[in-house]
């Protein structure tokens, strides 16, 4: 029996996750999120996502947490290793 969980992904690596939160986050809170785009949805939700390993995701979620913003899903996006770094390289927060 092997202890790898699922020996394709390398909790090292970052992944491209999507956190949905409900409510809007103000412009003052995007340098928090550095690295991350912020997208604002018209349904009253925020989605932050972007390429990120395991502790970062953690991290991030202690964030939200701390924010008080109800946490409405968090999704990893299946993407190849050009998909994620095209990702990452995408720019400032939106």
């Amino acid at each position: 029996m092997s202890n790898n969980l699922n020996p394709k992904t390398d909790p090292g690596q970052p992944v491209v996750y999507q956190i949905r939160v409900e409510g809007h986050l103000g412009c003052q809170w995007t340098d928090w999120f550095s690295g991350l785009t912020i997208t604002l949805h018209d349904s009253g939700d925020t989605l932050i996502s972007g390429p990120i390993d395991q502790a970062a995701l953690h991290g991030l979620l202690k964030k939200v947490r701390d924010l008080g913003m109800p946490l409405v899903s968090v999704n990893r996006v299946e993407t190849d290793r050009a998909d994620a770094s095209a990702v990452k390289q995408s720019g400032p927060i939106q």
